[in-house]
């Protein structure tokens, strides 16, 4: 099984309706798992799997507005932020 890490700006729509999907109500500080990449950096994120993969999404306050947006008007180009919309084109 592969294991990705997954930052805010490289998030696909299908990783968040992913995210969506496990956390309807958004995540609780228990379902964050913390880890060491491979530079010794402490990584908070959040875990969504398929039947191939798992993802690990960074934890940040752009990925909780991006998944409120888009549950709201389900729209994925509209829930990211204009600074990260170039990420997509």
């Amino acid at each position: 099984m592969k294991r990705i890490i997954v930052d805010y700006n490289k998030l696909t729509e299908d990783i968040l309706n992913l995210l969506i999907e496990k956390y309807p109500d958004g995540y609780e500080s228990e379902d964050i798992i913390a880890f060491k990449n491979s530079k010794n950096e402490t990584i908070k994120a959040v875990e969504v799997r398929t039947e191939d993969t798992v993802y690990l999404v960074k934890v940040s306050k752009q990925l909780i507005t991006t998944m409120e947006s888009f549950e709201d008007d389900g729209d994925f180009e509209n829930s990211i932020d204009d600074d990260y919309a170039d990420s997509f084109e």
